[in-house]
């Protein structure tokens, strides 16, 4: 309820007298805040670890998704496809389990985007360790790797990097301006200047990005700046391979529940209503949330009331329901696969292939 609380304050949702003065204290934190993020960002740069193969960084600036694991799925696939080794690392936010992990080890010991992009990802090896430079050593020692991804790498100040890739959530983009805990940056502005290429996301469900296109230019004029849909594919069942899609039109005028517990539910729910699709009932979940029986009990119960049998949920979320006796025969439950596809493709791609 309190983490709930503060990001609400932080995104302007809430709002009155008293929610005025919480976000007076929380500008005085984002202030030390942005002091300490900046001192350390001085300190890890002034010799970052240089690795023995090409690093590739794909991060964002703010809390929330942004859509960087996609564009990771879609960068190592691409390299492999090219004939590059390439190998995933990532730190596993609020997995359970310490040390490290590897691709089929559970998303309790990976987090669920790393195990989401392991279970997509094929034979590319999906690393996750705190430790980022240990992580990368072990794909190079044990992979022969020439190039690692490191998911959700902006922030990761102690290695160099050969490109540097920013995603930007075109639906929220900055938020209010403000640093955590105020708002929702996680680095000052001015840490945009180290970006190679920044890939607008989402730019199908916000029609107007002119205003941010130019306010990301005046920041790093030298940046190359592309723009990304996210573009629903089909839809499978929850517990089976997404080999065999059903169409999107599916269910289309039909009445479902939406179950989903991600940074940016809003979107989700835009874009399946744009398939035609009536929401009887949406599920929000807080990011990264454990499913647990009592959650799918509710979720069924209140579903049948509304006489509901159709769930639809997202990729990530589908990853933490497997844990779960799930009743098949109680509600039908099915995934939306959602593709992030580059509009500027050409150039996008021209620029990743400079790197060999």
């Amino acid at each position: 309820m309190l983490r709930r609380y503060l990001y609400l304050l932080a995104t302007d949702k809430k709002k009155g007298f008293i929610a005025g003065i919480f976000k007076s204290f929380l500008f005085i934190f984002s202030l030390i805040y942005g002091l300490i993020v900046k001192i350390l960002v001085f300190i890890y740069r002034i010799k970052p670890y240089q690795l023995n193969c090409k690093v590739i960084s794909v991060g964002n600036i703010t809390l929330g998704g942004t859509g960087k694991t996609s564009l990771v799925e879609l960068l190592a696939l691409r390299l492999r496809q090219e004939g590059h080794k390439v190998a995933v690392i990532s730190r596993g936010y609020k997995r359970k389990v310490t040390g490290y992990g590897l691709r089929d080890t559970g998303y309790e010991a990976m987090g669920d985007e790393p195990y989401m992009l392991s279970r997509n990802l094929g034979d590319i090896p999906v690393i996750v360790d705190k430790d980022r430079i240990r992580a990368a050593k072990l794909a190079i020692q044990d992979y022969g790797v020439d190039t690692v991804i490191l998911d959700d790498g902006f922030q990761q100040w102690r290695i160099k990097r050969d490109l540097e890739i920013v995603t930007i959530d075109a639906t929220n983009p900055l938020g209010n301006l403000h640093l955590l805990p105020r708002g929702v940056l996680r680095e000052p502005l001015s840490s945009l200047k180290r970006a190679n290429i920044f890939v607008l996301t989402k730019v199908n469900l916000n029609p107007d990005i002119q205003v941010v296109l130019g306010f990301i230019s005046e920041i790093n004029p030298e940046a190359l700046i592309v723009e990304a849909i996210h573009k629903p594919v089909g839809f499978y069942k929850l517990g089976s391979l997404r080999d065999n899609l059903l169409s999107l039109k599916e269910f289309h005028s039909k009445r479902i529940a939406l179950v989903c517990g991600i940074a940016a539910p809003e979107s989700f729910e835009d874009l399946v209503s744009s398939l035609g699709i009536d929401i009887g009932l949406s599920f929000r979940f807080p990011d990264h949330h454990p499913y647990t029986k009592e959650d799918l009990d509710k979720i069924i119960s209140d579903s049948k009331q509304n006489s509901i049998d159709i769930i639809i949920t997202t990729e990530k979320d589908s990853v933490r329901f497997p844990a779960i006796r799930y009743p098949l025969s109680a509600i039908r439950c099915f995934v939306l696969h959602i593709k992030l596809e580059v509009i500027q493709s050409e150039i996008f791609i021209k620029r990743l292939h400079s790197l060999y």
